[in-house]
Formats: C-alpha cells, sequence, structure tokens
C-alpha cells in the first residue's frame, strides 16, 4: 500500500494491465488518476478520474498531478510513440528536449528510463505495477496441463538466448524459435506483430515435418527498469500463439506478467499450447 492519502496517476496505455491495476485501487480503496496521453480513450475509463492531456505539454500534466495530490506513478500498457508538433511545446517541454528528442529515437527501455527521470525529478516517485499485482507474475515450471517435449525444450533454451542478446541492444522482449531457427524476434511492433508474422510466414522454415513446432520465448531485457516496462502476455498472446502454429509459451519466472492468469492457462489448455515458466539464467 501507499502512504495514506497518497494518490496514484496510472500512465494508461493500451491492454489490459491499466484496467487491472485501477480495479485494484479500487479494490483497496486507494486514491488514483488515469493519465491519458494524446486523445488515448479506451472504452473502459469513463467514471475513472482523469487526466487528459497533450504530449506536448508536460507543464500542464505536473500541474495536474500536484493538483490531484498525485506523488506516486505507475507505467501501464503499450503506448505508441507520439508524432510531436513543435509549435505546441510548452517551457516544459523545451526544458526536457535535449534528453527526451533523442530518447525517443531509442529502444524502449531508454526511452522509458528517461520518461521516469522526468518524473522523478518532478518528486513524483515510481511505482511498479508488479508490486501492486503481485498475483499476475508468471511462477515457475508447469502452467497447465501441457508439458513440453525434448525437442520443445532446445527450442527453448535457444529461444532465451536470443532473447536476451536482442534485449541486452534494447530491441525486444521476445522471439519465437524452431528447430533451433530463429523464426520471428519482436521488435518495436510488438509480440502480437511478431506472431502474425510467423503465422503467415513460419511454416515454410520449419523443415523437419516432424521437428518441433517451436516455441515463444519472452524475457525481460539483461539490466531493465521493471518499474516501467515488465514483459506481459495474456490469453490473446496463447490465441496468437496457436495461429501462428506454435507448441507453446516459455515466459521467465518472476520476470513477465501474465494478465489474467487462469483465463491464459484455460486458453493454453484448450488450444493444447503448453505454457512454462522458466527460472532467470
Amino acid at each position: 500500500m501507499l502512504p495514506a492519502g497518497s494518490v496514484l496517476a496510472i500512465v494508461t496505455g493500451a491492454g489490459a494491465l491499466p484496467r487491472l491495476l485501477a480495479d485494484e485501487c479500487v479494490r483497496r480503496g486507494q486514491d488514483y488518476v488515469l493519465v491519458l496521453f494524446g486523445g488515448f480513450q479506451p472504452d473502459w475509463v469513463a467514471g475513472h478520474p482523469q487526466i487528459a492531456v497533450a504530449f506536448e505539454k508536460p507543464g500542464i500534466l505536473f500541474k495536474e498531478l500536484a493538483k490531484a495530490g498525485a506523488r506516486h506513478v505507475v507505467f501501464a500498457g503499450a503506448m505508441q510513440r507520439p508524432e510531436l508538433n513543435p509549435m505546441r511545446f510548452d517551457l516544459k517541454f523545451l526544458k526536457i528536449a535535449p534528453s527526451l528528442l533523442p530518447a525517443l529515437k531509442s529502444g524502449d527501455d531508454v526511452t522509458l528510463r528517461v520518461i521516469g527521470t522526468i518524473f522523478e525529478s518532478e518528486n513524483i516517485e515510481i511505482i511498479a505495477a508488479h508490486s501492486l499485482l503481485e498475483s499476475l507474475v508468471a511462477g515457475a515450471g508447469q502452467l497447465g496441463k501441457h508439458a513440453p517435449n525434448a525437442a520443445d525444450r532446445a527450442d527453448i533454451q535457444r529461444g532465451f538466448a536470443i532473447a536476451r542478446a536482442l534485449g541486452a541492444q534494447d530491441v525486444g522482449q521476445g522471439t519465437v524459435v524452431a528447430q533451433g531457427l530463429c523464426l520471428g524476434a519482436e521488435s518495436i511492433q510488438g509480440t502480437d506483430a511478431m506472431l502474425e508474422f510467423i503465422a503467415a510466414t513460419g511454416e515454410a522454415f520449419r523443415p523437419d515435418p516432424k521437428g518441433g513446432k517451436g516455441v515463444l520465448c519472452k524475457a525481460p531485457k539483461p539490466g531493465q527498469d521493471w518499474r516501467v516496462d515488465m514483459p506481459a502476455i495474456g490469453p490473446q498472446t496463447l490465441e496468437n500463439a496457436a495461429k501462428a502454429g506454435l507448441a507453446g509459451v516459455a515466459v521467465q519466472a518472476g520476470g513477465v506478467l501474465i494478465l489474467g492468469l487462469e483465463e491464459t492457462v484455460t486458453r493454453a489448455d484448450d488450444l493444447g499450447l503448453f505454457l512454462i515458466g522458466e527460472p532467470a539464467p
């Protein structure tokens, strides 16, 4: 729990996580406010306290956060990089532009670290989403009724090695490997786009019809700030993995959020996919 009287700002992106956090705040009696950038208005936010602001107006944002009494912030959900209009920059944006603008042309981890530093410079403490939703963190071991076979195990080992190598370059948090071959690597477009690509192209690159079907591996980037960006999967991830013809999904135990654990495990079971948590190296 946050200190008594504290208000939590939820920087709201796409996906289920922001709504889960808002629901958890309601359950705990924790005061909160949604921060909605650039006209983004998901269909569930009506009735929730919110601050809607343009990306170019951080001065207004921090003034509104101060007025709301928000001294803590959590970043939740995927956000697109904005198309900025320099004619709309306020004085605060001009002050932070030398650090922010180069970061927006870097990987997600660099970008989010800089944004986090900007919030901290306003004496707003960053709270990790998983510190509020501990039950969503993936556990170790087999999470559903299906288990990987020997071929899948080999693909898992290689998949995590590739994912961590790419993550070290701030590229992405996941990869798909089948029969030792990398069928796809997550980049700025995200996991779902990678799986759609593999669904369209992957069959031609599985040379052995009796070999492994392939595995999606998800892990945090080495050195990543988990407070601002922790990898996540959910039921839709399993749906897309099935469409891509994969055998299952492996995530780093303790380092990946499963948004809707029970539903995600059920989808894995129903689709015939394994879902496991692998220990960190």
